[in-house]
């Protein structure tokens, strides 16, 4: 494989964390880009997109939205940040946001919401976007 290989991924997040612990589908990503990049891969060609849905929503949810239905601190707000400031989107998914009652403004500011997980899903792999399995 050429150290010119350029990946558009997706990870699947539908599952929270336990409370005040980190999103093991958003610490995955976090490790397909440092690994790569750590083997030689150039960071601008690793797009990444992280697909939110069913109670995963909790784990983008803002300090005081996540603050007040776990009573923890949300420990994925500074590496969903991190990731973001490096070019990795957060889409949530608008049926399971209204389904579980969150408004937009109840995400963290990183996020964006989509019609659903599954327009989501068809309009990333319409843009050639590989879904990661693991």
């Amino acid at each position: 494989m050429s150290r010119d290989t350029e990946f558009k991924v997706v990870f699947d997040l539908a599952k929270a964390a336990a409370p005040g612990e980190i999103n093991k589908t958003i610490l995955a990503a976090a490790r397909f880009i440092n690994m790569h990049v750590d083997a030689g891969f150039a960071p601008e060609n690793i797009q990444v997109v992280v697909v939110v849905h069913g109670s995963g929503g909790d784990d983008v949810g803002n300090d005081a939205y996540y603050e007040e239905k776990t009573m923890h601190k949300n420990a994925n707000a500074p590496l969903v940040k991190a990731l973001a400031d490096k070019g990795v989107q957060f889409i949530v998914c608008g049926q399971s946001a209204a389904f579980y009652g969150m408004a937009k403004t109840d995400f963290l500011p990183e996020v964006q919401l989509a019609l659903s997980a599954m327009t989501a899903h068809a309009v990333l792999q319409q843009q050639g976007y590989t879904l990661n399995p693991f």
